[in-house]
Formats: C-alpha cells, sequence, structure tokens
C-alpha cells in the first residue's frame, strides 16, 4: 500500500492574520509536523492551492494566495478553483496511481468544503484515503468548527474514509 499526503489549501490566508482560522499557530504547528514526517518518509507529497475570485483573500497572485509551507522540488503543486482538487485536475488521481500512492491522507482546510469534496473525490478515484481527526480545520460557521469538524468527521466515516488521530498516521 502505497501512502501519499494532500495538503488541502495550506495558504495564508487561512493562518496568517485577520482572516485566520482560530487556533491558526496550532493548527501550522500540527501541519507543519504532519508534513515534516511525510517528507522523512519520502512518501509522495501534493499541495493543493484555492484560486479565490478577484477580491476574495486567496486571490491568485495576493500575500494570502500563498502557501504556508514551500513545495519542495518534487513535490507537485495543483490550483483548484472548485472544492473538490480531482475535478480541477481531471489527471491528478492518474499521476498519483502512477507514483505507487493507494492510500491518499487527506488534511487542510476547510473541513466542510475543500476536505470533504477532495476526501470524496479521492474515494471515487480508487483511494482508500485517511483523514487525520486533527489535522483539518475550519472556521466558526453558524455553529462552533469543532461541530462542524466533527459532523464531517461522522460523514467522511459513512461513506469509506478512515478517520484517525495524527498521532496515529502511519506512512508505511
Amino acid at each position: 500500500m502505497g501512502y501519499g499526503l494532500m495538503l488541502v489549501d495550506v495558504q495564508r490566508n487561512m493562518l496568517d492574520g485577520e482572516t485566520a482560522i482560530e487556533g491558526a499557530a496550532a493548527f501550522r504547528e500540527t501541519m507543519s509536523g504532519l508534513l515534516e514526517r511525510a517528507r522523512e518518509a519520502r512518501i509522495p507529497i501534493v499541495h493543493v492551492q484555492n484560486d479565490g475570485r478577484p477580491g476574495d483573500p486567496d486571490e491568485p497572485g495576493t500575500p494570502g494566495w500563498e502557501f504556508v509551507f514551500r513545495p519542495l522540488p518534487g513535490e507537485p503543486v495543483v490550483r483548484k478553483d472548485v472544492a473538490n482538487t480531482f475535478e480541477s485536475n481531471p489527471a491528478l488521481a492518474d499521476v498519483l496511481h502512477a507514483m505507487g500512492v493507494s492510500t491518499l491522507i487527506v488534511a487542510g482546510l476547510q473541513s466542510e468544503y475543500c476536505i470533504r469534496s477532495t476526501a470524496l473525490g479521492a474515494l471515487e478515484r480508487g483511494f482508500e484515503v485517511i483523514l487525520p481527526a486533527d489535522g483539518h480545520a475550519t472556521y466558526d460557521d453558524g455553529e462552533p468548527a469543532e461541530d462542524i469538524r466533527e459532523r464531517i468527521e461522522i460523514e467522511l466515516t459513512a461513506e469509506g474514509v478512515t478517520v484517525v488521530d495524527l498521532v496515529e498516521v502511519r506512512f508505511d
């Protein structure tokens, strides 16, 4: 079983400044640790960058659009303008399969949008999907962010995603 890590929308607009999620510093540290472990394990890592509309905090070319973590050479970067990364990048599944990835660890932002849609898109394309319970986050939006995260985890588990604590994520 070949593992891959997909970091979804880990961009400055959600982790820096006035538009940051609550707990952004802790979440940044969590993502940094996950990324470091994946790099040490030498598994494929894909960085996903959301392209917001003009005037959005993640409008292409603005500081908020930039990645928090710089991709290293050999770590593919894909851009998207819809929630499901695979919908914006039709060849991505074939590329990942060619890299030997059969299990995709999906982490990043926002739980109820791009994380949910990308995890479901990965399932539809034949990947086993692991969602670290503390590896995704969102904003309060009509309900507390923690409640949204828990609801998404229950929904994705019902669809076939494996939800585990971050410390349980393994790359072998």
